[in-house]
């Protein structure tokens, strides 16, 4: 019987899962991928370890799932988009890769705002370039480590990197191309926009493009010999995981904003004619004459996962080792906390915000009478607080009808309530079980002829919906608390580069 695997490839885990071909789970495997910040603002990843724990959450998956390894018909890859992942020209690793958080290339970032680069990229690429884009990372290797500038061979992202893994050929996808090179009208690559950048010689490492669909390649006998893969098996090029989510979950389409609550907060539609705004990313989709808007910025979910990590980690130890989750054991205190007033504000943005590289995470109107749970209520809702910033947008470009939400805190009742409260509008939750994986595979079956085309998944996704609609009065409260985090962000916003300057012990 015939299966697909899909790997998801995220910013702390590498996932394998399999799925027969009528969407149904038959084995994950999991492997954590360690991350490195040897500097402030360098988040950073080993690409060798990338490979093997892939490698390794591949094999581990294959023998859950009791089938030979010969009923894989395609494979497809999906990771974090951005970031920047390198080979020299003997397509070896140049250096370790570079994960979405990162925001070292703030600088850079900086300077071409000042200097009307960003607003010339907005006109070309569709896009205003960011910390954690390719084009600004690029830019701060060139200013700082020029050595490893003048090796680079490849400029590739994550996914790209496995798909080079399994098959030994190089190239991206139409999504992934289009994170800070092509035109946004043509949707390819366009001889000016690599020297707007001050990138120009670069051009022989843009990878070639294909549909995310297109097979690309074959697994190799060293490839099969690392993960128990049966040689031969057809790669296709995947795409970024923002549209792998939305895919997954059926929310890849016009009149649709699919978010994804993760560790950034991710907000896309899609459209059928390009529509540039500064507020927004307009990207390629998955077809040609097809384009994504995405709102999006690394404060979402990853703000709750800190403060388990860092202010809760006996708690979670203590759960695991009882073989509960964190996450239900806490929700009673998260749920009395939502059912009373409070003062509490948080504004997540500890790894990046939609106010620039600046800004910085923090609580408002703590008192001494509040407890975790009202800390915990607070950080919630600044995650959904910073989502509708980017849905109110795509509202004013594209007047999406539906809201579709994923992500592993979306599992929550409490959280798609509080979400369908704070967006004063509907919002479903699919049940799909690792969309962004299923959002690879449908593309890995469709390359091989399972399936008519990525869009067509063969699941009921009504069967898997449950919708949740605003409570007036709830909504109500949210809209004033909402108003007043807008506020108080922009008044700390000539303050947050001068809390920054504490770090070098200067007031900026």
């Amino acid at each position: 019987m015939p299966s697909l695997l899909g790997i998801d490839n995220g910013l702390t885990v590498t996932k394998a899962v399999i799925f027969d071909e009528s969407g149904a789970v038959l084995a994950v495997a999991r492997r954590r991928v360690a991350q490195s910040m040897p500097a402030p603002r360098f988040v950073e990843r080993d690409m060798a370890g990338l490979w093997q724990a892939t490698a390794a959450a591949i094999a581990e998956a294959i023998t859950l799932s009791g089938r030979p390894a010969s009923d894989i018909r395609g494979v497809a890859a999906t990771a974090h988009g951005d970031g920047l992942y390198l080979l020299d020209h003997d397509q070896r690793p140049l250096g370790p890769g570079i994960l979405s958080l990162d925001s070292r290339a703030a600088e850079v970032v900086a300077q071409w705002q000042a200097d009307g680069t960003a607003d010339r990229a907005l006109a070309r690429t569709g896009q205003v370039p960011h910390a954690s884009a390719p084009s600004a990372l690029l830019g701060w290797i060139r200013r700082h480590d020029p050595d490893r500038f003048a090796r680079i061979g490849h400029v590739i992202a994550c996914k790209d990197w496995l798909r080079f893994c399994l098959t030994g050929t190089i190239g991206t996808d139409l999504t992934e191309a289009s994170t800070s090179f092509t035109d946004v009208e043509s949707q390819g690559y366009a001889p000016d926009i690599l020297p707007l950048f001050g990138l120009g010689d670069l051009a022989h490492a843009l990878p070639p493009v294909s549909a995310p669909d297109a097979v690309v390649g074959h697994v190799t006998t060293e490839a099969a010999a690392r993960t128990g893969l049966a040689v031969g098996t057809p790669v296709v090029a995947g795409l970024h995981d923002v549209t792998a989510s939305a895919l997954g979950i059926g929310g890849h389409r016009k009149g649709t904003v699919a978010i994804v609550a993760g560790t950034y907060s991710i907000n896309e539609t899609v459209s059928f004619a390009p529509k540039v705004d500064a507020r927004w990313f307009c990207r390629n989709g998955i077809r040609a004459g097809e384009w994504n808007s995405m709102a999006i910025s690394p404060a979402s979910a990853t703000n709750y996962d800190w403060f388990l990590d860092n202010l809760m980690g006996n708690d979670r130890a203590e759960a695991e080792a009882a073989g509960q989750s964190i996450h239900t054991r806490i929700a009673p205190e998260i749920d009395a906390a939502l059912a009373r007033p409070s003062t509490l504000l948080f504004h997540p943005y500890l790894f990046g915000s939609p106010h620039g590289a600046m800004a910085s995470a923090g609580f408002l109107g703590l008192r001494g009478w509040h407890g975790r749970g009202d800390l915990l209520r607070a950080v919630l809702e600044g995650i959904a607080f910073n989502h509708r910033v980017h849905v109110d947008a795509l509202r004013d470009g594209f007047a999406p009808d539906e809201a579709r939400l994923t992500g592993g805190i979306s599992r929550n009742p409490a959280f798609a309530r509080l979400f369908a409260d704070v967006l004063g509008m509907p919002v479903t939750v699919s049940a799909t079980e690792e969309a962004a994986a299923w959002g690879a595979a449908l593309c890995a079956g469709a390359g091989v002829g399972l399936f008519a085309s990525p869009r067509h998944d063969p699941r009921d996704l009504a069967a898997l919906d449950q919708v949740f609609t605003p409570d007036p009065v709830r909504s109500a409260e949210m809209q004033d608390r909402y108003a007043l985090h807008c506020e108080v962000s922009a008044q700390l916003a000539p303050l947050w580069p001068r809390i920054e300057g504490l770090a070098q012990g200067r007031q900026p």
